[in-house]
Protein backbone atom coordinates (compact mmCIF):
# COMPACT_ATOMS: atom_id res chain seq x y z
CA UNK A 1 0.00 0.00 0.00
CA UNK A 2 1.49 3.54 -1.18
CA UNK A 3 1.00 6.54 1.14
CA UNK A 4 0.02 9.41 -0.75
CA UNK A 5 0.08 11.84 1.71
CA UNK A 6 2.88 14.33 2.14
CA UNK A 7 4.85 14.32 5.02
CA UNK A 8 7.47 16.31 6.43
CA UNK A 9 10.30 15.31 9.11
CA UNK A 10 11.84 17.08 11.86
CA UNK A 11 13.87 15.99 15.53
CA UNK A 12 10.74 17.35 17.14
CA UNK A 13 8.02 16.09 15.05
CA UNK A 14 6.34 14.72 12.20
CA UNK A 15 3.50 16.41 9.62
CA UNK A 16 1.34 14.55 7.44
CA UNK A 17 -1.23 16.83 5.15
CA UNK A 18 -3.96 15.36 3.31
CA UNK A 19 -6.44 17.54 1.15
CA UNK A 20 -9.25 19.64 3.12
CA UNK A 21 -12.60 18.03 3.45
CA UNK A 22 -14.21 21.89 3.27
CA UNK A 23 -12.06 24.23 1.31
CA UNK A 24 -10.00 27.72 2.39
CA UNK A 25 -10.49 25.93 6.15
CA UNK A 26 -6.98 24.48 6.79
CA UNK A 27 -7.23 22.08 10.14
CA UNK A 28 -5.00 20.68 12.13
CA UNK A 29 -4.51 17.40 14.90
CA UNK A 30 -2.03 16.82 17.57
CA UNK A 31 -0.60 13.24 18.01
CA UNK A 32 1.18 13.15 21.51
CA UNK A 33 1.02 9.45 22.47
CA UNK A 34 1.22 7.53 25.98
CA UNK A 35 3.54 5.14 24.59
CA UNK A 36 6.35 8.05 23.38
CA UNK A 37 5.60 10.51 26.70
CA UNK A 38 4.57 7.90 29.75
CA UNK A 39 3.62 10.97 32.17
CA UNK A 40 1.04 13.49 31.48
CA UNK A 41 3.21 16.78 32.00
CA UNK A 42 5.04 16.10 29.14
CA UNK A 43 2.34 14.95 26.92
CA UNK A 44 0.74 18.23 27.86
CA UNK A 45 4.07 19.75 27.32
CA UNK A 46 4.47 18.61 24.09
CA UNK A 47 1.05 19.96 22.73
CA UNK A 48 1.57 23.18 24.13
CA UNK A 49 4.50 23.28 22.48
CA UNK A 50 3.50 22.21 19.27
CA UNK A 51 0.25 24.77 19.57
CA UNK A 52 2.68 27.84 19.95
CA UNK A 53 4.81 26.58 17.04
CA UNK A 54 1.86 26.47 14.58
CA UNK A 55 0.14 29.73 15.76
CA UNK A 56 3.32 31.48 15.18
CA UNK A 57 3.59 29.47 11.46
CA UNK A 58 0.25 30.28 10.53
CA UNK A 59 0.69 32.08 7.32
CA UNK A 60 2.89 29.05 6.18
CA UNK A 61 -0.30 26.20 6.26
CA UNK A 62 -1.91 25.67 2.91
CA UNK A 63 -5.61 26.51 2.37
CA UNK A 64 -6.89 23.31 0.66
CA UNK A 65 -4.68 21.26 3.43
CA UNK A 66 -5.54 19.36 6.54
CA UNK A 67 -2.21 18.37 8.62
CA UNK A 68 -1.74 16.40 11.42
CA UNK A 69 1.62 16.91 13.46
CA UNK A 70 2.63 13.76 15.61
CA UNK A 71 5.10 14.79 18.91
CA UNK A 72 8.55 12.79 18.93
CA UNK A 73 10.68 12.52 22.05
CA UNK A 74 13.18 15.61 21.13
CA UNK A 75 10.51 17.79 21.27
CA UNK A 76 10.50 17.97 25.43
CA UNK A 77 14.73 19.17 25.11
CA UNK A 78 13.34 21.80 22.14
CA UNK A 79 13.53 25.48 22.63
CA UNK A 80 10.88 27.82 21.96
CA UNK A 81 13.15 29.70 18.85
CA UNK A 82 14.44 26.25 17.85
CA UNK A 83 10.71 24.89 17.82
CA UNK A 84 9.48 27.90 15.83
CA UNK A 85 12.29 27.33 12.84
CA UNK A 86 11.92 23.63 12.35
CA UNK A 87 7.97 24.01 11.91
CA UNK A 88 8.71 26.92 9.56
CA UNK A 89 11.02 24.80 7.63
CA UNK A 90 8.88 21.90 7.56
CA UNK A 91 5.72 24.11 6.09
CA UNK A 92 7.81 25.51 3.85
CA UNK A 93 8.95 22.15 2.33
CA UNK A 94 5.35 20.89 2.44
CA UNK A 95 4.25 24.10 0.57
CA UNK A 96 6.51 23.77 -2.11
CA UNK A 97 7.16 19.78 -2.36
CA UNK A 98 3.15 18.77 -2.15
CA UNK A 99 4.34 15.05 -3.46
CA UNK A 100 5.13 12.27 -0.60
CA UNK A 101 8.88 12.00 -0.07
CA UNK A 102 10.14 8.74 -1.08
CA UNK A 103 10.46 5.72 1.58
CA UNK A 104 14.27 5.30 1.22
CA UNK A 105 14.88 9.37 1.50
CA UNK A 106 15.23 8.51 5.77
Amino acid sequence: MTDENPVAKSAFFFIRMKPCVIPDTPRYGLTVTKRTFKFAVQRNRAKRLLRDWIRFNEKRLRGDMDYVFIARRGILDATRDDGRAAMARALTYLKKNPKPQPKDAE
